[in-house]
């Protein structure tokens, strides 16, 4: 895991720690406050102006308890790490965030009852212990590790290769999963692209110091053409590369070439937007699901829902979910409408396709047909926002590298191609160049706009086919 990653990873981490912090204090007050407690420990109840200081005391507990965690390298461990290293680290840090708040209580001359701060000490150990096996049990889950770890291919010598693999060993890096090696001066670097394509990698490694700068050259050029990150591990590279970025690994100065947008804050509220967007619509519109799922039930033979193998981040294939709208053996009719397909490039669109039933006809005016794509939005294979995914054999038949760029970010369920007019659009490489102008451009703001446009769109069936 890069620098970068790990210092988001970390201020999550610290932000959910500050609320469970808040969260223990207040539980510890209202135990203290309960009578069956003050009965059972034959305590004097809580006279009521102390309520003010305790919520004075909420704000040196939530500052000051992630910043402790961190003092006692709490947040510097492996993520799946040994419970050894949660339990000690956390153990010293509630207790010394314990010790805090008493001596600022008798610093400021603050009442409040004493067993408050120890129930606070317990319960805040408990939760944050509870909370750091849930995401130590997430993480070797087997969803977890395919959220979790990304891809490589490491480039190099024989040497450097050996020297990565040992390093990457030695610290324990689960977040790194090695592929594929390709070793500078034993096989051509023009295999880099028929690797990436197989293995459907996240980013390549390469380690080649101050020898074989023209193969690593053609091999980062080559991952900028499909938008893939390339990490060089060396003090210095003087190439003309965009949004060229310095990081961190094992200890390394590393470049990072990427065409693709950034680990940051912006991606991880989109990640949450995603999220509850697409439960919340799910939730809301559960209703309309059953009555479409009757009317397609009823108006044609065989499922409700049509399932296609997808291309998703890095071309990994997932499976797309659609309310059918086309005959039950319409996969078998595809080659013989070849000659009325209205797409140039690999991707195959006809108007009026014999093949759709009249309520698919419906469905798909109105886009209603990708309304189960909130499913995958919600396992996280698409985003609300993004690059329409496109079937894996249509992926593959890709003419130009560069295409495959935009695989470079998750698929979403609409985009800009959606909104600018799709019926108008003819050339596959303008859809490209939609696509790419969204990846070059993305914000959380852009977003928000592309989907407040798809509303209108929606509403009144522009654009569909």
């Amino acid at each position: 895991m890069s620098r970068r990653e790990r210092q988001i990873r970390t201020q999550i981490h610290q932000v959910v720690d500050a609320c469970l912090f808040a969260v223990s204090f207040w539980i510890a007050y209202a135990l203290r406050d309960n009578p069956q407690v003050i009965a059972w420990l034959s305590l004097d109840p809580i006279p009521p102006d102390v309520l003010g200081n305790v919520v004075w005391l909420y704000f040196p507990v939530v500052v000051a308890g992630p910043l402790i965690l961190e003092s006692q390298g709490f947040y510097d461990r492996p993520a799946p790490g040994p419970r050894r290293d949660i339990f000690w680290p956390l153990f010293k840090g509630c207790f010394i965030t314990t010790i805090g708040l008493v001596l600022v209580m008798y610093t400021l001359h603050f009442i409040s009852p004493r067993v408050v701060m120890m129930f606070f000490g317990v319960i805040s150990f408990i939760l944050i212990y509870l909370k750091e096996e849930l995401v130590r049990w997430a993480l070797r889950s087997k969803f977890g590790q395919s959220q979790y770890q990304r891809r490589f291919i490491l480039i190099g010598t024989h040497n450097e290769i050996a020297r990565l693999k040992h390093e990457l060993k030695l610290k324990s890096d689960a977040s790194i999963e090695v592929v594929g090696e390709l070793s500078l001066g034993e096989t051509p670097v023009q295999q880099l692209a028929h690797m990436l394509h197989e293995h459907s990698v996240s980013g390549v490694i390469i380690s080649a110091r101050h020898t074989y700068f023209e193969q690593v050259e053609i091999a980062i050029k080559t991952c900028e053409l499909e938008g893939v990150e390339a990490w060089l591990v060396a003090d210095f590279f003087g190439t003309q590369i965009s949004r060229a970025r310095f990081d961190e690994l094992l200890g390394h100065p590393l470049l990072v070439f990427r065409t693709a947008p950034e680990t940051s804050w912006q991606g991880v509220a989109k990640q949450c937007m995603d999220f509850i967007g697409a439960l919340f619509l799910l939730i809301s519109l559960s209703w309309l699901f059953v009555i479409l799922a009757i009317l397609i039930k009823l108006t044609s033979p065989g499922p409700v829902f049509f399932r296609q193998q997808r291309s998703g981040l890095n071309g990994s294939p997932f499976t797309l979910y659609k309310f059918r709208t086309m005959v039950t053996n319409a996969e078998q009719f595809k080659s013989e409408l070849e000659a009325m397909n209205e797409m140039s490039g690999p991707v195959f669109k006809v108007t009026n396709d014999p093949r759709i039933t009249p309520i698919g006809k419906w469905l798909r005016r109105y886009s209603l047909d990708e309304l189960p794509q909130l499913y995958n939005v919600l396992r996280t294979e698409m985003s609300l926002v993004g690059p329409r995914p496109l079937p894996v054999d249509e992926v593959k038949r890709f003419d130009n590298l560069a295409h495959r760029r935009r695989l470079s970010v998750k698929p979403g369920l609409t985009c800009l191609w959606q909104i600018s007019g799709r019926n108008q659009i003819s050339d596959f490489k303008d859809w490209v160049r939609l696509d790419l102008e969204y990846i070059d451009n993305w914000s959380l703001w852009l977003d928000l706009k592309i989907l407040v446009r798809t509303i209108p769109a929606v509403l009144i069936g522009t654009g569909a086919k």
